[in-house]
């Protein structure tokens, strides 16, 4: 009954974000880079759309990103799908048994997540990945939608880059925390723990900001936690 319940909810917050139009600038870059596409991807139709989330209603594990990448998630219509970062993500997802295959390359590609629910900040590619504070304020009833509906099951919520962090504590109104890779928070009043995280960005995983030790090693921290407390 109560997956009835957040599936038809789930539902209806998606057809909300997929309809959304309210960043202008976004909306017409989505649509301008399915439209102008790269050499590599000329032939494949795009979703430009926005992008919703996606996995576990009774998922312990929030995954969130800063956006849908212009050539990942705006190509394919699924977060994380794609790209590089979904590469990295599902790798280490898998590696800990919260998905049935170790690649995210299309919606139609079998993947099948446990435990673990992946959305974003801001639901569609922002130009060079830097969504503007008015489009992070449009996107935000949506976050707080998808936070909502997970809390009853929600124990560890993962924040990838410093703006998914900063988003997440300012809904819920939580000051003084650092942004920093691997730190592991416990929220008062609450029975969940945040823990944050660098991006798996190409410009932070080329540089080796983030290297693939310290990406996995986030991984086995979420592992060993909630094995501690099933």
């Amino acid at each position: 009954m109560f997956q009835d319940y957040n599936l038809g909810n789930l539902i209806h917050i998606n057809q909300s974000i997929i309809k959304c139009s309210k960043c202008v600038r976004l909306s017409e870059y989505i649509r301008n880079v399915g439209t102008n596409k790269v050499k590599r991807f000329k032939n494949v139709e795009y979703w430009s759309k926005p992008v919703c989330g996606f996995g576990d209603l009774n998922a312990n594990l929030i995954i969130i990103g800063l956006a849908p990448a212009a050539h990942g998630g705006n190509r394919t219509g699924r977060m994380f799908t794609g790209d590089s970062s979904g590469d990295w993500l599902v790798k280490a997802l898998y590696k800990y048994n919260f998905c049935n295959q170790p690649f995210s390359n299309d919606k139609n590609d079998g993947l099948v997540v446990n435990n673990v629910y992946i959305t974003s900040t801001v639901k569609c590619a922002p130009p060079k990945n830097k969504p503007l504070l008015v489009e992070i304020n449009n996107c935000n009833e949506y976050l707080i939608q998808e936070l909502k509906l997970l809390d009853k099951t929600s124990k560890i919520v993962l924040t990838l880059g410093k703006l998914a962090f900063d988003e997440f504590c300012k809904i819920h109104k939580i000051k003084s925390l650092k942004f920093k890779h691997g730190l592991i928070y416990h929220i008062d009043n609450t029975n969940k723990i945040l823990i944050s995280s660098y991006h798996p960005s190409r410009q932070n995983t080329n540089t080796g900001k983030l290297t693939w030790s310290m990406w996995i090693n986030v991984f086995r921290q979420i592992s060993s936690i909630l094995d501690s407390i099933q």
